[in-house]
């Protein structure tokens, strides 16, 4: 336990015992680190003897890094106890009190072995980390002493519900190398992963049995489908370390050997909930809890200067997923593309950040405007209820800009100056033949244009109007254009030499194209919906085989120890793929 506060560095634990027999005398520390107390609490462990304590011992650190100094303090309070019959017993949480505030330690267990198993021989004796005389060169590594788990958090999640998964190492054996040779897949999932170093620096209990654990991975994966989702088993090439006795007249050495194993992960299998239906309008697939800002950067307006309205999402769950608002900007502004800024990092078992998102627009008419609110929706899976948030509207007083049009005044008085002319007098060659404009072959030239002319004009008003009042048809004809510019922030993270974010962006692109390309929603989007709705909308084999290529591309390459050269393969490989469904002619 850690206090917070003014005790926010002071910890209370306990420290269970390793490789206890029948009848053996035993020790349980319980180590009080930066704080100071004498007052500690201990309860009985049932089934073992207390033989005496506490015995307590202080000690101090002091160190000082770039010019500052600091110092710490431990006090350990160590009982002693006699073991009892063989079994597994725990150790009752103790408590102290510090600054008049109480701690308390958790609740540990041990195991005590039989007492006949310390008299057989050391080959017939379980394998044990405290005891290299199990350990010996040639004695098989059975799948109990050296294992791979995959764990998740929870046993069931909504889709797009944070979940945490951890890949762990669990050994009775020192381990010399460590070579994945097949990564555990995540079908149907997407995922942050969160950077650490394994090392082999905890001794964890598991089925009554000891073993030293190393975190492999951890991630945060997010369902995109319901129904049962399977995590399939990783393989491993794994050489641990066993013992030799080596006989050197007067005494024994005991001298290191390799063994090579081949290890699999278990398969690790969660149940996906649907979301609730009917899902509300402006639900785009954002799962978690999230808050909503904006605002509008400036307090005067004038045609043809920019200006910005910045959105900002904050919150914990799909963050890194969640879809750029669509915002009901005038028709008389001019919009470029929005700008988007994604900060986002793993906490506990879930992602919490922020995406901001930058508007920019240029007023093009002199009046009042109304740049409308917008709402966002949200499913809370604490509360299983969908969330909306609103915005509030914003009301333009747009003045004249300096780079307004010359008024119209001044070619009136232009006009008028060249209204009047002066009266030639004189034959003007003037003839007496009349010929009806209708008959003349420029007349129809002109109104065969102008009838073109009205109708692309009908044509091109009718479908901006329905671009305007359907979101999903201004998604997908957006799609390519937004595709491009994650493509292009792709590339900078190529360029850059960052392969997890080149493939994360990457990722992004190709899944945001489709979703937005084949009106999928980010919640709905699988391997199987894709190729499903290529198939239905007509697109070529060719076309569904580039696009996968591309997704199991980067999902590999992510767990990949060496993947950086192969990045240029794969963005001309995901250009060529948008580009080749861009270019595709549907019957």
């Amino acid at each position: 336990m850690t206090l917070s506060g003014a005790f926010a560095e002071t910890t209370f634990t306990v420290k269970p015992p390793r490789g206890v027999y029948e009848g053996d005398k035993f020790p349980i520390t319980f180590k009080l680190t930066d704080g100071h107390s004498n007052n500690i609490k201990v309860q009985p462990i049932t089934g073992c003897t207390l033989l005496y304590g506490p015995s307590t011992s202080t000690s101090q650190s002091y160190q000082i890094i770039n010019g500052k100094a600091s110092s710490s303090s431990t006090v350990e309070f160590t009982y002693f106890y006699r073991a009892g019959e063989a079994g597994t017993y725990t150790i009752p949480a103790a408590t102290v009190v510090v600054d008049g505030k109480q701690m308390s330690t958790k609740q540990m267990s041990f195991t005590v072995m039989p007492r006949a198993d310390r008299d057989k021989p050391a080959s017939q004796r379980p394998v044990s980390i405290d005891d290299p005389d199990t350990q010996a060169a040639g004695r098989q590594v059975n799948a109990n002493d050296v294992f791979v788990r995959i764990i998740l958090s929870r046993p069931s999640a909504y889709e797009q519900e944070a979940i945490a998964c951890t890949i762990k190492l669990y050994t009775k054996y020192s381990i010399s190398s460590f070579m994945p040779t097949k990564q555990p897949s995540f079908d149907g999932f997407l995922i942050q992963e969160v950077d650490l170093q394994p090392s082999l620096n905890e001794i964890e209990t598991y089925n009554g049995q000891e073993y030293m654990t190393a975190l492999l991975k951890k991630c945060i994966i997010f369902p995109q489908q319901s129904g049962k989702l399977t995590i399939n088993s990783g393989n491993y090439d794994i050489s641990v370390v066993q013992y030799d006795n080596v006989n050197m007249g007067l005494f024994q050495v005991r001298q290191p050997r390799e063994a090579k194993i081949k290890v699999s992960s278990n398969s690790a299998s969660i149940n996906i909930l649907p979301l609730p239906t009917p899902q509300p309008d402006g639900f785009f697939g954002a799962v978690g809890r999230f808050s909503i800002d904006s605002k509008l950067v400036g307090n005067s307006f004038r045609t043809n200067d920019p200006a910005t309205l910045i959105y900002t999402i904050s919150g914990t769950g799909n963050i890194k997923y969640v879809k750029e608002p669509v915002i009901d900007f005038p028709s008389e502004f001019e919009q470029y593309t929005p700008k988007s800024d994604i900060q986002a990092e793993v906490q506990g078992n879930d992602v919490t950040g922020s995406m901001t998102v930058e508007y920019t627009f240029v007023p093009q008419s002199v009046g009042d405007f109304t740049i409308g609110s917008d709402k966002f929706v949200y499913f809370d899976p604490s509360t299983k209820q969908y969330v909306t948030l609103t915005t509030p509207s914003y009301n333009l007083k747009v003045a004249k800009g300096v780079s307004t049009p010359a008024s119209t005044e001044k070619k009136d008085i232009e006009a008028k100056n060249t209204d009047i002319r002066h009266i030639h007098q004189g034959d003007k060659n003037l003839s007496r033949e009349h010929k009806p404009v209708v008959l003349k072959t420029y007349y129809w030239i002109l109104y065969a244009l102008l009838v073109i002319g009205l109708i692309a004009g009908i044509y091109i008003y009718g479908r901006n109007a329905r671009l305007h009042a359907d979101i999903i048809g201004r998604r997908q004809s957006k799609a390519n254009k937004i595709a491009r510019k994650r493509l292009k922030a792709a590339a900078g993270f190529m360029n850059a030499g960052d392969a997890d974010k080149f493939y994360e962006e990457m990722l992004r692109a190709v899944w945001g194209y489709l979703s937005d390309k084949l009106s999928i929603p980010v919640s709905q989007l699988s391997r199987d919906n894709i190729v499903s709705r290529l198939s239905e909308k007509g697109y070529p084999a060719e076309v569904t085989d580039n696009l996968i290529a591309v997704l199991d591309e980067c999902e590999m390459a992510r767990y990949t120890p060496d993947s950086s050269s192969q990045v240029d393969r794969v963005y001309n490989q995901g250009v060529e793929a948008i580009d080749k469904m861009e270019n595709c002619k549907l019957n």
